[in-house]
């Protein structure tokens, strides 16, 4: 199967939730290379970074230098494409201005990964405030003609988009782009996704995009709008029972995409690392790697599926 499993982001290195001393070594080599050592484990991860600043050509190539050749990459979209508020509070700016050179600097920034065939996606992350209406519909295609010629997955987070799902699914199909299925806390405003099928809104009806993309985010409901640290979001260990249908919808969608992306988001202190392990396993694909004793100290169920400290648990 074209599955791959990894995680949002790589590098974790401060808060309650770091990745340190639980997947990262607590005492490392000089030189230690986390995007390195990560790669020996997974075969792709989505980049948080260049959600806060466009990538430059020398970053993009210093992480294909990183990573095995069968490694692959999905990017986040630049957080000044569609999250406006978050740019103008971030950059300290009046105006929200896009233009042509924002389009060029970014695609720039990534035509390494894409010219050596291993940007798997530009993820398209909106907020639950972008809702389905005529100004931002509009918007949605200028977005996706912006970048027509990558692959492409939008992720869509307000009810609205699925209320209006013909019109949603014409929309990304127009630009062959895949329409990410999320799982998160729902909510009346949520969007509406169902397992399984992981073919987002609307999947008796074939997409154009022979793409899945899915992004797990936790479900944490209580912590989800009201928490201390932005992080507190994103604490939740999924179940091996709550990952098995997960599977089983990975399956079904790999039969009908040339490529499924999993993407496991709830990051805090490398649950999402535990969870997208445990579900290599549920796929029975290999497990490379050997992981820290705090991994199986921490999350019991990865006893048994993963090597750590040089034998098997």
């Amino acid at each position: 199967m074209a599955v791959f499993i990894g995680t949002a982001g790589w590098n974790y290195p401060t808060g309650r939730g770091t990745w340190n001393g639980i997947f990262y070594p607590a005492r490392r080599a000089k030189g230690f290379d986390e995007l390195a050592y990560y790669a020996e484990h997974f075969d792709t991860v989505e980049i948080n970074s260049t959600f806060y600043r466009a990538p430059e050509p020398g970053l993009s190539e210093s992480w294909l230098r990183r990573t095995p050749k069968t490694f692959l990459f999905s990017a986040k979209l630049y957080q000044k494409f569609t999250h406006p508020d978050m740019y103008l509070a971030r950059a300290g700016v009046r105006g929200w201005d896009l233009s042509r050179a924002d389009i060029d600097q970014f695609r720039h920034g990534l035509d390494p990964l894409a010219e050596a065939g291993r940007l798997a996606a530009i993820l398209i992350q909106f907020p639950p405030s972008f809702h389905a209406e005529p100004a931002t519909r509009e918007y949605l295609d200028w977005l996706l003609a912006a970048f027509a010629g990558y692959p492409l997955a939008v992720e869509l987070r307000h009810r609205s988009w699925s209320d209006a799902t013909e019109d949603t699914r014409a929309r990304l199909d127009a630009q062959r782009a895949a329409w990410v299925v999320i799982d998160e806390p729902k909510f009346d405003s949520s969007i509406q996704q169902s397992w399984p099928g992981v073919r987002g809104p609307g999947s008796d009806v074939p997409p154009k995009c022979e793409l899945t993309y899915v992004r797990l985010h936790g479900r944490n409901a209580e912590l989800w709008w009201e928490h201390d640290e932005a992080e507190d979001r994103y604490d939740y260990l999924y179940s091996t029972d709550e990952l098995k249908p997960v599977a089983r919808a990975v399956k079904s969608a790999a039969a009908a995409s040339k490529r499924v992306l999993v993407y496991f988001n709830n990051h805090f202190s490398a649950k999402a690392v535990a969870n997208a392990a445990v579900l290599k396993h549920e796929l029975d694909q290999p497990l490379p790697g050997e992981y820290p004793r705090e991994m199986v100290d921490r999350y019991p169920e990865l006893a048994g599926r993963i090597v750590t400290s040089g034998f098997t648990f």
